[in-house]
């Protein structure tokens, strides 16, 4: 009578390998997760921001190359806006006065270069702190801002005086030394955290 393999001694060899096997797949989920956990992030990162050179009412050239080695802030708006623009831009002012000879640059770039000129940009923004330069340009440049930055911007309806309203997202960017984007500023919030944390970055 042949003999048999007893049963036991199958199960005993198959449940290391059975072990391993379900370390191993777990391993692979955790790496997994870790990965779409930090990649998306890193890349949504390097798609914001970018080359720009635009002029501010004096008729200097500003350019992303000009403004590193300091963190500063970017917003794009118009000066037309009735109520956004100027609630954001005075709320960037409270969060600058708190910083006070730490205070940051912010550029307030038009998305309608059609009225707003480097020098309607300069009247504009001097309502606000000083360390908030507003910049315009020709509408390529303009444009090639606006792509770098993810930033939608339409021409609304032109009315029967041919005024007309710019459709526009509203977002305050904090860009590090380098130029590189670091998050969508929460501007809501006390202006004091909100200057400690752009201190931070300094």
């Amino acid at each position: 009578m042949p003999l048999t393999q007893p049963r036991n001694s199958q199960n005993s060899r198959a449940f290391p390998i059975w072990i391993a096997a379900t370390m191993a797949a777990i391993a692979v989920l955790a790496i997994a997760a870790i990965w779409l956990a930090w990649a998306p992030q890193a890349s949504n990162r390097s798609l914001i921001g970018g080359p720009f050179a635009l002029q501010n009412g004096e008729g200097k050239t500003i350019t992303d190359d000009s403004m590193r080695g300091r963190p500063f802030l970017v917003y794009f708006g118009y000066t037309h806006c009735p109520d956004v623009c100027p609630t954001e831009l005075a709320s960037i002012s409270d969060v600058l006065a708190k910083m006070g000879d730490k205070a940051i640059p912010a550029l307030f770039i038009t998305v309608d270069p059609e009225r707003d000129t480097p020098k309607v940009m300069q009247d504009y923004v001097s309502s606000f702190d000083p360390h908030i330069v507003g910049l315009s340009g020709g509408p390529q440049a303009i444009g090639t801002a606006e792509k770098g930055y993810r930033v939608f911007a339409r021409k609304g309806e032109v009315q029967s005086d041919g005024g007309y309203s710019m459709d526009h997202s509203s977002i305050v960017y904090l860009m590090n030394k380098s130029g590189g984007f670091v998050e969508a500023l929460n501007l809501e919030r006390p202006p004091e955290e909100t200057a400690k944390e752009l201190e931070s970055y300094l």
